[in-house]
């Protein structure tokens, strides 16, 4: 018996050590990914700036995303987190998911500064939607790769939410992700999710076209292309109508709750006025269609008569 058999067995023989596995996981997953939401944009806009910088060799620039320079090493890795406000770094104990900022109240130990209340909840939220995957699928193939599926999502969500921005290092890898899990029929045979790919982009493709053509205005970015056609190859194409109905409405609904609740966010200066991300739409409702895809189709024939 190798190692990942040995791991299953224990998984499966042992459920607590499984959904224990799993929830300590997700935190530090979450942990994790409030860097990847906060830095990867800025890792993009510093990758922009140096290209334009090589071609045209500008005299004057603005300062580079991040107060960083752009000959200083950034990335996920580097330089080590620290306090937005007195620039003090982050040690480990002060870096433990949820326990530190409840102990610290929500501030910098060093200044008083408050913590954004986004970083625990993203690793709350990852920490319980994880454990959802893991009572879904229980100790299986599919609950690894659902987790990895679901960790990119809170990632694109985030910086969507932030940047209205989907980066294809996070949208091209789910799609890869997909396909070779058609391979194996894990979700969706092979057929099926190659189709789903191509049908999930063309669609938003048209629609945005059909659009620009009639009103002159970008409705959406190629990201959400991608990200639908990345949900495809997930879900087939039989359920790509499930993945846009569910995204519209919960569009809709969150559209309407905007308008009637004002807010101090500080919005990104790229971001048009009164413009929303359609991506947070399409992973929600993509990621519920993987895991219910089938009983959603059952209810709504059944709800509507049709069988």
């Amino acid at each position: 018996m190798n190692i990942f058999e040995s791991t299953m067995f224990t998984f499966s023989t042992y459920p607590s050590v499984f959904y224990g596995t799993i929830l300590i996981l997700g935190l530090l997953v979450g942990s994790f990914l409030n860097v990847v939401i906060y830095r990867l944009p800025i890792m993009m806009q510093r990758e922009w700036q140096s290209e334009f910088i090589n071609y045209f060799a500008p005299k004057e620039l603005p300062p580079p995303p991040g107060g960083v320079a752009l000959n200083d090493e950034f990335n996920l890795a580097h330089p080590r987190s620290a306090c937005p406000n007195c620039k003090s770094l982050i040690t480990a104990t002060e870096n433990i998911p949820i326990v530190s900022y409840v102990f610290k109240k929500g501030r910098c130990q060093h200044c008083n500064h408050p913590i954004p209340k986004r970083y625990p909840i993203v690793e709350a939220l990852t920490a319980l939607v994880s454990l959802w995957c893991a009572w879904h699928f229980g100790p299986t193939v599919q609950c690894g790769i659902m987790l990895i599926v679901t960790w990119i999502l809170i990632s694109a969500v985030g910086i969507d939410l932030d940047h209205m921005l989907l980066p294809d290092q996070l949208t091209l890898p789910l799609l890869w992700i997909g396909l070779l899990s058609a391979t194996q029929s894990w979700f969706v045979s092979l057929e099926d999710a190659v189709w789903g790919a191509v049908i999930g982009y063309l669609i938003l493709w048209i629609i945005y076209w059909a659009f620009k053509l009639l009103t002159g205005k970008e409705g959406m970015g190629y990201g959400d292309f991608k990200l639908l056609s990345a949900l495809g190859a997930f879900v087939g194409w039989q359920h790509l109508l499930v993945i846009i109905l569910l995204s519209s409405v919960v569009a809709i609904v969150f559209a309407l709750i905007a308008q009637a609740i004002p807010t101090n966010k500080q919005k990104d200066a790229t971001v048009p006025d009164g413009a929303f991300p359609f991506g947070p739409f399409l992973g929600i409702a993509g990621w519920l269609t993987i895991l219910y895809g089938e009983p959603i189709v059952g209810w709504y024939f059944t709800w509507t008569g049709i069988a």
